[in-house]
């Protein structure tokens, strides 16, 4: 049994959810998470008309742990409007990796599970941790290859371009 207090990080992400803008869709979602230091933080999704600029929830999060002044994430969940539990998206579970690693406990409909559960092969093994802004200690560069968007690509094999 995890020693999580899970009820204190549903609780806010329920309240925050009930601030999100969400005109379109309707689609609350409210985010919560526990700093290394033990600070609750909070995100809700923001929509935008043109859908693309959307932020979700873990952005808010996110931009809340650095505000507030950084660290990793040490738990998370979210959930929809009157606090049903759901999974981070795709595009989010990234976000998350890097900045709580894929150790981090994420509580989710069916259950404690890690971040690795839900992203097994994700980018974090593709940047070089001096690359990093802030690498998770077991971040590596495990599957040699093109680092993506790097000015400084590598080849197979991790010769220069």
């Amino acid at each position: 049994m995890s020693a999580i207090d899970w009820k204190t990080l549903l609780d806010a992400a329920t309240e925050v959810a009930a601030k999100a803008y969400a005109p379109y869709s309707n689609y609350t979602v409210g985010a919560a998470a526990y700093a290394d230091d033990g600070r609750v933080l909070v995100g809700c999704n923001i929509e935008n008309s043109s859908l693309g600029l959307t932020l979700c929830g873990e952005c808010g999060l996110i931009s809340s742990l650095y505000a507030t002044g950084g660290g990793r994430l040490t738990a998370f969940l979210c959930v929809h409007g009157d606090g049903e539990l759901v999974t981070p998206c795709g595009r989010c579970r990234q976000l998350l990796l890097e900045h709580g690693g894929p150790d981090l406990p994420i509580l989710s409909p069916q259950g404690e599970v890690t971040l690795a559960d839900l992203l097994p092969q994700h980018w974090l093994d593709y940047v070089p941790p001096e690359r990093a802004t802030n690498p998770h200690p077991d971040s590596r560069n495990r599957h040699p290859g093109l680092v993506p968007g790097s000015p400084d690509e590598v080849r197979p094999g991790g010769e220069p371009t």
